[in-house]
């Protein structure tokens, strides 16, 4: 039996799928069989992140009714598997969420890591996946709004008897008078497991429906990911100093990719 890992944001577009998606990649390197499981069936959008587009039976399907699990997991990029969502508008009306629970049993048995990307914010489809999970993995930005949503979170969680494993900072910046790790810790009275810096490599990667950990593996967010990945799973790791070269940054700057 694998291992559950909810990854949720207290509000939306603080990069949480981005996270997840990286993530899972992450722990595919260090020879993880991994899971990703899109639970955002309203606002779907791992897919896009992973370039995995159109995928024909979603995890929609499945809690309709329609179609089993196993028939909605595709292999995806760096060697993990993925469930998407589904983004039928007509297929959200069929779902029943109350199975969901039953269908990532299913997962477990067949993975050793399952991640789940949980919808932000604390509506029904949000504290499900909440609950559904083992372990949570909280993802903010340095910003008070983004935390006091996320703290709202973290208690959501440990009432659904959730482990909290920690808080991941997205988009960090640790210029002059910035909030630092221990002002989130603070504010939310949970450890930070990792800082994730502002990366410019990241929304490329994002625009070109390829994860940073394959587009540019050196770069300081990848490299702040695998650490991540590496102390979920006790192992030791040393950031790579390698760099971008300059024919990569040339022939980005050559063909608008920058």
């Amino acid at each position: 039996m694998g291992v559950s890992i909810t990854i949720a944001s207290g509000k939306g577009g603080v990069g949480k799928t981005m996270l997840t998606s990286n993530l899972g990649i992450a722990l595919a390197q260090f020879g993880k069989n991994v899971t990703i499981l899109d639970a955002d069936l309203q606002m779907a959008n791992l897919e896009l992140h992973l370039g995995m587009e159109g995928m024909e039976i979603t995890l929609q399907d499945v809690l309709a009714g329609k179609a089993e699990i196993s028939h909605a997991i595709y292999r995806g990029p760096g060697g993990i598997n993925v469930v998407p969502a589904g983004i039928s508008l007509d297929g959200l009306r069929e779902v029943d969420m109350n199975i969901l629970e039953k269908v990532l049993g299913k997962l477990l048995e067949e993975t050793e890591i399952l991640l789940i990307d949980a919808p932000a914010g604390l509506g029904k489809a949000a504290v499900t996946a909440l609950a559904s999970g083992e372990h949570l993995l909280l993802v903010a930005n340095p910003e008070i709004s983004s935390l006091c949503d996320s703290l709202k979170t973290a208690m959501v969680a440990r009432k659904l008897g959730t482990k909290v494993l920690g808080v991941v900072l997205n988009r960090m910046s640790f210029e002059k008078g910035a909030m630092n790790v221990r002002d989130v810790e603070f504010i939310l009275e949970t450890k930070v497991v990792a800082t994730v810096p502002e990366d410019p490599e990241v929304r490329r990667s994002t625009t070109y429906g390829e994860p940073v950990m394959i587009r540019s593996p050196h770069s300081p967010a990848a490299q702040a990911i695998k650490k991540l990945a590496a102390d979920l799973l006790g192992r030791r790791y040393v950031e790579s100093t390698k760099r971008e070269g300059f024919f990569r940054r040339l022939l980005d700057g050559i063909f608008g990719r920058v």
